[in-house]
């Protein structure tokens, strides 16, 4: 195997034009790592501001971006187990996605199993994100009410459609504009807050008869 890669690239902050795709040393896998063979990695919102300079990276992450990709082992590090060469993952790293090749720590990297693998690396960043906040912070229960604010973003849309699956009675939405909050409608929100045009506290809290919502 080749001990280059090619990889999405950039010398200095800025737009999209400072990306470019060049070579680079491949990865090698720590002890406890495995090196993934990508096939896909997920754009997100955390992937602009990086490129823009506007967000601290951990020294771990490296200079190449992307934290969500999906991909097959090709290596093991010398103490890694739960995975074999071959196996099909998915997962979150510190940075690194956006190359042919990257590590991951093998507790970090999930089975794909029946998901497709497209579906697999867009899957943590915004829908686990969203699961953590409706369900094991929130507790959402069925019949109750839940506000979701920046509702139109990755993670606000995929926390509409788990409130919606998991049976909330009136799902509030904020966003900043009405195609937006169409959107919103779309996936299964009940009440839509524009909040440049009203204060999402008195649309609320006139919708409720005062009591506010549970989540």
């Amino acid at each position: 195997m080749a001990l280059q890669m090619k990889a999405v690239l950039q010398d200095k902050p800025g737009g999209v034009d400072e990306l470019y795709i060049g070579m680079t040393a491949r990865p090698q896998p720590a002890d406890n790592e495995v090196l993934v063979k990508i096939h896909y990695f997920a754009l997100n919102r955390m992937d602009i501001l990086q490129r823009e300079g506007k967000y601290p990276l951990p020294p771990e992450a490296g200079p190449i971006l992307g934290v969500e990709m999906s991909g097959t082992i090709v290596e093991l590090g010398s103490h890694a187990r739960r995975f074999k060469v071959g196996d099909r993952v998915f997962g979150l790293m510190y940075g690194g996605a956006y190359a042919q090749y990257a590590t991951i720590d093998e507790q970090s990297a999930l089975p794909v199993n029946s998901l497709s693998m497209d579906m697999a690396a867009s899957l943590l960043e915004c829908w686990y994100t969203a699961y953590q906040a409706v369900h094991y912070i929130g507790a959402l229960q069925n019949g109750e009410d839940i506000l979701i604010h920046a509702a139109a973003g990755g993670v606000g849309t995929a926390a509409i459609q788990l409130a919606h699956m998991a049976g909330a009675r009136r799902i509030f939405v904020t966003a900043g504009s009405s195609d937006k909050l169409e959107y919103c409608r779309k996936l299964g929100a009940t009440h839509l807050i524009n909040y440049r045009e009203q204060k999402f506290k008195d649309v609320v809290l006139e919708e409720t008869e005062g009591r506010g919502v549970d989540v």
